[in-house]
C-alpha cells in the first residue's frame, strides 16, 4: 500500500483552505485508516462504526484485539448517537476539559459502534481532541473516529508525523502532518460508569485538575500495584519501550552517575534519559535531556521523542531519572514504568 503524505498548517481554521483535510476525511468515509495530529500524540483514525476499518487499525499497529479503542468526536452532539447516557459528573468533566486531553468512559448503545472498536465491552472511551486538524478531519468525515496512537504497538507513541512514517509507512492510507504535538503524553482516562469516578490512566489532564471540578476520584489499583489486574484491558500490555533495556534509577544524580560509570567499566555503551538541569553532569555515550525537571510539562512533551531517540544510537543500556508523581509527573512515571517493564534500581 502506498501511504499518502500531506502537510497541513496545525492552526487550520477552515476546511475549504485545505483540500488535504477533505481528502483525508474521504478516505475515512471509505473505511481506510489515516493518521492525524492531536494535542497529545498522533492518532491512527478509522470509522468506529465499521468492522473492516477497525480491523485495519489493529493490523497496521499489530495491536491485541482485546485492547479497546478511544472514540474521537468533533462535537458533543455526536456522542448521543452511540452513548446510552451521560452522567452528571461526565457532563461536568466535558464542560471543563473538552476539547482536551481527557477520555471519559461511558456506557454504549448496542449496535452503533463496531464491537471490534470496543473489544466487545459494554462501555467506550470518548474524547474531543483539542487540535484544529483533528477536529476538522473528524467534522468533515461526519463519523465517530476510533483512534489509538499511530505507532507500532508497544513502541513509544508518535509526537510527530516523522515518527508515524517510521512505524506505519506502507501500512496505512494516509498521514496528515500538522507538526509536533503539544502535550506529548496521551489523554487521561476516567471511568464515569460507577458512582465513584476512577482514573484508569493518568495523562494530559491531571488528577488535581479533575478533583477541582468533581471532587474526590479513585485511582485504579493497577496504577500503584503492578500485581493488580487493570480495569482497562489495554493497561495490561507493555508500552513505549525502546529497543534496548531501560532501567529507572531511584535516588540522587550521584547514584545515577555511579551506575553509568560502572556500566562503562564493563564495556557497555550507556544512554541516559535526564533533564536540562543535569545533562552536563553525566559522562555517557548518549544523553537525551527530556525537558526541565522544574517544569514536568516539558518532560512530558519530550518523553516519547527521547525514548525513540535511543533506537538510533549505539547504546546497550539506558538509565533514566525518576520524577515526582505530582501533576503531569504521574503520567510521565506511568509511561516510564511501562517502558522499563517496571525495572527500578533502588
Amino acid at each position: 500500500m502506498e501511504t499518502i503524505y500531506w502537510e497541513v498548517d496545525k492552526n487550520v481554521d477552515s476546511i475549504e483552505s485545505y483540500p488535504q483535510i477533505k481528502k483525508a476525511a474521504d478516505l475515512l468515509k471509505q473505511n481506510e485508516v489515516v493518521a492525524f495530529p492531536t494535542e497529545t500524540v498522533y492518532g491512527l483514525g478509522g470509522n468506529a462504526k465499521d468492522d473492516q476499518a477497525i480491523k485495519k487499525i489493529f493490523a497496521a499497529k499489530g495491536r491485541p484485539s482485546d485492547n479497546p479503542l478511544i472514540i474521537h468526536i468533533a462535537k458533543q452532539e455526536q456522542i448521543k448517537e452511540f452513548v446510552e447516557e451521560i452522567p452528571a459528573v461526565a457532563k461536568q468533566l466535558m464542560e471543563a476539559f473538552w476539547p482536551g486531553a481527557l477520555t471519559i468512559i461511558l456506557r454504549i448503545k448496542r449496535g452503533v459502534l463496531s464491537p471490534y472498536a470496543t473489544a466487545g465491552l459494554p462501555t467506550v472511551g470518548v474524547r474531543m481532541p483539542d487540535h484544529p486538524v483533528a477536529l476538522k478531519v473528524i467534522e468533515k468525515s461526519n463519523l465517530p473516529i476510533a483512534a489509538p496512537s499511530a505507532n507500532q504497538s508497544g513502541k513509544p507513541s508518535p509526537t510527530s508525523a516523522v515518527h508515524v512514517k517510521e512505524d506505519l509507512d506502507g501500512k496505512i492510507a494516509g498521514i496528515l502532518d500538522g507538526g509536533s504535538t503539544g502535550v506529548g503524553v496521551e489523554s487521561t482516562v476516567i471511568d464515569c460508569t460507577d458512582q465513584m469516578p476512577t482514573i484508569l490512566r493518568p495523562g494530559g489532564i491531571t488528577i488535581e485538575q479533575i478533583e477541582k471540578i468533581i471532587g474526590e476520584v479513585h485511582l485504579d489499583a493497577a496504577l500503584t500495584n503492578k500485581e493488580a489486574k487493570p480495569k482497562s484491558p489495554g493497561m495490561k500490555y507493555s508500552h513505549y519501550a525502546p529497543d534496548v533495556p531501560l532501567f529507572l534509577v531511584k535516588g540522587t544524580k550521584e547514584r545515577l552517575k555511579l551506575l553509568i560509570n560502572e556500566a562503562k567499566q564493563k564495556g557497555k555503551k550507556v544512554g541516559v534519559l535526564t533533564t536540562k538541569e543535569h545533562e552536563n553532569y553525566f559522562d555517557a555515550d548518549y544523553i537525551f535531556a527530556c525537558g526541565k525537571r522544574e517544569d514536568l510539562e516539558t518532560v512530558a512533551a519530550a518523553l516519547y521523542e527521547g525514548l525513540r531517540s535511543f533506537n538510533y544510537k549505539d547504546v546497550d543500556i539506558i538509565y533514566s531519572e525518576m520524577f515526582p508523581e505530582t501533576g503531569v509527573g504521574q503520567a510521565v512515571m506511568n509511561r516510564l514504568m511501562k517502558a522499563a517493564a517496571h525495572q527500578v534500581i533502588e
